[in-house]
């Protein structure tokens, strides 16, 4: 199994394009493999025939594990599969030694909580003996635990006091209790994609290793509304907000070295080049495709480059090239109506800007209280790299080149 991307652990051949038996030229196609980021072409690198086919249509298997082998036609090759079945047993037993530590684990649990249940036991019988006092036709007994009543708040009207039907029907006209809803408890179970799964860990690993911090800013729209509007008059290619704000944050990390960064242990690395990532959504997760040198390229550069990195990213089709090598990230959530949010940063950046959506609320200019477009922006930081001051002072470089377009598109950044 090909390690096909830096972060794949573990892959799913979606197709094979060869069966045992065929002979296979180097460059042929031989399976369609699904990581954690896209379905992959994979080709043969060797000529031969195909012996044995380690993963079946639709499985999963561990970066490095027997995928196929090719060799002469007739070839034994048996002692290489009995090798591969070896590791597979001793991956085996340790698994099942974990899983005996867990259910060890519960029967403790279970033995520590032995005494409550056994005290709601008690209580149980001691309800049960008190209904058998209770006189109650069978008929009258069964509609009240159909319908939920306790047979204790009942008064009987039958002989004696005894509950019959008609003590159940009005206990429910009277509105005593509430009629009872019957549901169907129901769920789906669907297996983890390799991109779920690798979302889950590297976001995991980022958010309880490095030390996050927020900041969080709100910048005036009216003049880069404006200025969009007239950009999108005589543009060829119209032009979004997150354009724009990809531009102003490419030019703002110019002025800020020290945020486009990278923690690598022992040493942090400042980039001199800005390659900005670009939260894409699609249906079983998040993809972050780069714009490579964004702070050089044109609006309608940046604007093409993504819409097709999004199209790739929803069809599978996006490669390693296009998803490697960010330094500092975007999310924008803005166009789904959410105001503000905070995000978790994308290793190895530094940093992450969680944009919300543009909102028109009362501001006050000259004196006056007037409708004002204004939009939020959160920086996550690592404090193991960024300091506060360092974060702050970004946002407000951000800021003056959002709130003065002029500036930013004409390639100025203060």
């Amino acid at each position: 199994m090909p390690k096909l991307s830096d972060t794949m652990t573990d892959g799913v051949v979606a197709k094979w394009h060869k069966k045992i038996g065929d002979k296979v030229k180097s460059g042929d196609l031989l399976a369609d493999i699904e990581t954690d980021k896209a379905t992959m072409e994979f080709e043969s690198f060797q000529d031969g025939v195909l012996l044995y086919i380690g993963v079946e249509q639709g499985k999963t298997a561990p970066v490095d594990s027997i995928l196929a082998i090719l060799g002469s036609a007739g070839e034994d090759v048996s002692a290489i599969i009995a090798e591969e079945g070896k590791k597979k047993n001793a991956d085996n037993i340790s698994l099942a030694k974990a899983e005996v530590k867990e259910v060890v684990a519960e029967i403790k649990s279970e033995v520590e909580s032995k005494s409550v249940s056994q005290n709601a036991v008690v209580e149980t019988a001691s309800e049960s003996h008190h209904n058998d006092h209770l006189k109650i036709s069978p008929l009258a007994k069964r509609l009240a635990a159909e319908k939920g009543i306790s047979v204790n708040a009942l008064k009987g009207s039958g002989d004696h006091g005894r509950i019959v039907k008609r003590d159940i029907d009005n206990y429910k006209s009277q509105g005593s209790a509430m009629p009872q809803f019957v549901g169907v408890e129901s769920f789906t179970e669907v297996p983890v994609s390799q991109m779920r799964r690798t979302i889950a860990r590297r976001l995991a690993e980022s958010k309880f290793s490095a030390p996050h911090f927020y900041l969080t800013m709100a910048i005036e729209m009216d003049e880069m509304i404006k200025a969009r509007e007239a950009i999108n008059t005589v543009a060829a290619t119209k032009i979004s907000f997150n354009d724009l704000v990809i531009k102003a944050v490419s030019l703002s990390l110019r002025a800020h070295p020290k945020v486009n960064a990278s923690w690598l242990g022992d040493k942090i690395r400042y980039n001199q080049h800005i390659h900005i990532g670009v939260a894409v959504a699609v249906e079983e997760g998040l993809l972050v495709p780069v714009v490579k040198f964004a702070d050089g390229k044109t609006l309608t550069q940046i604007g093409t480059e993504v819409r097709d990195f999004a199209a790739k990213a929803k069809d599978k089709k996006l490669q390693p090239s296009d998803w490697e090598g960010n330094t500092f990230t975007i999310s924008n959530l803005g166009m789904f109506g959410i105001e503000e949010f905070t995000a978790i940063i994308n290793p190895p950046d530094a940093c992450i800007l969680a944009v919300g959506g543009i909102k028109q609320i009362p501001v006050i200019k000259n004196g006056q209280v007037v409708p004002g477009n204004v939009m939020k922006v959160t920086l996550s930081c690592d404090h193991r790299v960024v300091d506060g001051a360092t974060g702050a002072a970004f946002l407000q470089t951000l800021k003056h080149n959002m709130e003065n377009p002029v500036l930013m598109l004409g390639g100025y950044s203060i």
